[in-house]
């Protein structure tokens, strides 16, 4: 099985930009949001809040701004990656504002929109900027010492909530691994993309799995067990399996043998096992997740997880109402790791639905941006920054709901988290970017100067 690539529009052919389909989703994705910050305050006070009209102009002007960075930078991008972006964020913005009504003494809103601000004008410094996706192939190695200092960096640092992922300077906090995992895709990207032939064609048959030689294998592997290891002894085992499920699904894509997604699914098995019964924190995570009712029945109330099922039950098919939950019982996660929650019980089934919705149609846009890009290192760095939202999208949602133990990583554009969206502002740039030289006709030939050669198929 290998993926195809999309036929790009032949010379000369006039492709829609669809820029005015992209600000008509704009604008309901602002009102969507504005309408859903209204509703919070109508919720708990009875009334609109006084600040509605400032926070609908704010969003709907970061709105604008992307939008014109778009237009003008790069006319043939996806029209449906930056609405959804917009509005996913707009709607984290109203759930962070509902919680912080319950928790006076810690507001998160006011902050989330700084780093909502900052984020929005990376996004335009990239999409301005960067011209062309291909520049990024020449510094590969440069982005895997950047990633992996990046990593090494928080150990240094004091842990937080048991995990060693967070740097913290005075009053600031951020958290270097959410960078990472960019520079972590573009690596891969581009030693896949220039070593692809001799990973699915050489080496030594074992099996049914052909093994590429250990000359071509050996450096990727040996920078993704470095890289693991140090997000192990950080303790951070949501991003060890966010890099893992990136580091298998960019091999296999690079070379469609689908052998190599078996031996992950075997290797990532054997190192939960050994890793949730030898590391305490993540193995209380594990216990949490095997028996979530245990504190009820030990008589010392619900734990988190327990709690986030019963605000999930709640909610039902309709939910409560937005501000008419009590997700806030949840703790101190209640706005990052399990604000998933939140959205379940007071949007229920169908809310919580229309959100995972949101998610996949992000990705498979930058599927299909990347599968329609003639260049491997597009391609390859399409589909894995793509993978990164859909594995971070599973992993927090699979934990959250009890299918998988917690990991403690943010929900893209939802949660509270400065870094995670900063670091999702900067992936959706890229994906426009790539979707921009995707949709793109080509030039004509006689406007470039360079003669198209005809070639035959001598297979």
């Amino acid at each position: 099985m290998t993926a195809t690539t999309a036929e790009a529009p032949p010379p000369g052919l006039r492709v829609p930009k669809r820029r005015g389909v992209e600000l008509s989703l704009l604008l309901c994705a602002v009102l969507i949001s504005v309408f859903g910050y209204a509703d919070v305050g109508l919720a708990r006070t009875g009334a609109v809040p006084p600040d509605t009209a400032r926070y609908g102009a704010g969003l709907g002007a970061l709105a604008l701004l992307a939008h014109l960075a778009v237009r003008f930078r790069a006319p043939y991008a996806d029209p449906l990656l930056l609405p959804i972006a917009v509005l996913l964020n707009g709607l984290g913005l109203a759930l962070i504002h509902r919680l912080d009504l319950e928790t006076p003494g810690d507001r998160a809103a006011p902050t989330q929109l700084v780093w909502s601000t900052l984020g929005v004008a990376l996004f335009i410094t990239v999409v301005v900027l960067l011209r062309d996706h291909r520049v990024l192939q020449r510094y590969a190695y440069l982005s895997m010492a950047t990633a992996l200092f990046l990593m090494l960096v928080p150990i240094f640092f004091p842990a937080v909530n048991g995990a060693k992922i967070w740097i913290r300077i005075g009053g600031l906090s951020f958290q270097p691994g959410e960078f990472a995992k960019i520079l972590l895709a573009v690596f891969f990207a581009a030693y896949l993309a220039a070593n692809r032939h001799a990973l699915a064609y050489t080496g030594r048959r074992i099996w049914r799995l052909q093994l590429p030689t250990g000359r071509v294998l050996g450096p990727i592997v040996a920078f993704w067990v470095l890289s693991v290891g140090v997000l192990v002894l950080e303790r951070d085992l949501g991003t060890s399996l966010l890099f893992f499920g990136l580091f298998v699904i960019m091999l296999y894509v690079a070379t469609g043998r689908t052998g190599w997604i078996a031996v992950g699914l075997l290797l990532a098995a054997v190192g939960a096992v050994a890793v949730g019964s030898f590391e305490p924190h993540v193995h209380s995570r594990v216990e949490d997740w095997l028996n979530p009712f245990a504190s009820i029945e030990a008589g010392d109330g619900p734990g988190q997880l327990a709690q986030s099922l019963f605000s999930f039950a709640a909610g039902g098919m309709l939910g409560t109402g937005l501000g008419r939950g009590h997700s806030v019982l949840i703790g101190f996660a209640a706005k990052s790791d399990f604000i998933l929650a939140t959205a379940g019980e007071e949007l229920g089934l169908v809310g919580l639905t229309a959100l995972f919705l949101l998610y996949a149609l992000l990705v498979a846009r930058g599927y299909r941006s990347g599968l329609a890009l003639r260049d491997p290192f597009g391609r390859l760095l399409a589909i894995g920054l793509a993978s990164i939202l859909a594995l971070q999208v599973f992993v927090i949602a699979g934990g959250v709901t009890g299918l998988i133990p917690l990991t403690g990583m943010a929900m893209p554009f939802l949660a509270q988290g400065g870094s995670s969206v900063v670091t999702n502002w900067i992936i959706v740039a890229l994906l426009i970017r790539v979707s921009d030289s995707a949709r793109a006709p080509l030039p004509e030939p006689a406007e470039t100067g360079i003669v198209v050669p005809v070639t035959e198929d001598v297979r």
